[in-house]
């Protein structure tokens, strides 16, 4: 009776040990950077650089503020992708140092338009993108006629619906949607508004992570494993 008490305290042991190595963070990715399914190019290397520190992940989709809040009170884990900075108006949350990508934020249209004067071109136009996402609405002007939407289909409605000029959003899930989607009225407009470094971002709980991680992220970026994820999942799109 004793050994069999033993038995079960041990396994109780080894799937508490096992929960505590789970980490979860939020992502506002969508294919192919993020899905459901942790098969988009920052699942794959978030998963990967996590299991090489010796833990297993899970994501959440929230929408981009309400994910920053719930990180920030320790909710949840962390954020798989933010720009730098956040920490700032977070002050829970810590940057993981090494990038996990760039992105680039690209302007997707029906009618050519010029975007040499960056930011400032998006005065004449109604513009949209989705609410949280703090680049844009650090850098699009004030006086820009902005709606802001949660989601990207949502996005691309209010474009083919004629309801905004353009929209904002991230390279790589515009093209993909404009190909699945076969859409071929809607380009997307050169050049890049930004371009910028994506970070992961921990709570502070989790701060002896961080130097781990960022290492974890760095080799797999020497030994090769970073450029075999993009060439499966992003290089086909270009």
């Amino acid at each position: 009776m004793l050994k069999i008490f033993t038995s079960l305290i041990l396994i109780l042991f080894s799937f508490s040990i096992q929960a505590a190595k789970e980490i979860t963070l939020n992502t506002t990715g969508k294919p192919p950077l993020n899905t459901p399914q942790l098969t988009g190019f920052m699942d794959l290397v978030a998963k990967e650089a996590f299991r090489r520190i010796g833990y297993t992940l899970k994501t959440i989709q929230l929408p981009a503020e309400r994910g920053l809040i719930n990180v920030n009170a320790g909710l949840e884990d962390g954020e798989m992708s933010r720009i730098s900075g956040l920490d700032k108006l977070y002050p829970n949350l810590i940057q993981v140092p090494e990038k996990i990508m760039d992105w680039e934020f690209v302007a997707f249209s029906s009618n050519k338009i010029k975007l040499n004067q960056g930011w400032q071109s998006l005065l004449p136009y109604s513009v949209a993108f989705i609410n949280g996402w703090k680049i844009l609405e650090k850098n699009v002007p004030k006086k820009t006629d902005i709606t802001k939407v949660r989601t990207p289909e949502q996005l691309f409605l209010m474009l083919s619906k004629n309801r905004a000029d353009l929209i904002l959003y991230e390279r790589w899930g515009g093209l993909l949607y404009t190909t699945t989607n076969k859409i071929t009225t809607i380009k997307q407009q050169q050049p890049p508004l930004a371009t910028k470094k994506m970070f992961i971002y921990l709570h502070k709980k989790h701060a002896a992570l961080i130097p781990k991680l960022a290492s974890s992220l760095k080799k797999m970026k020497h030994d090769g494993s970073y450029k075999a994820i993009y060439n499966k999942i992003l290089a086909p799109l270009e």
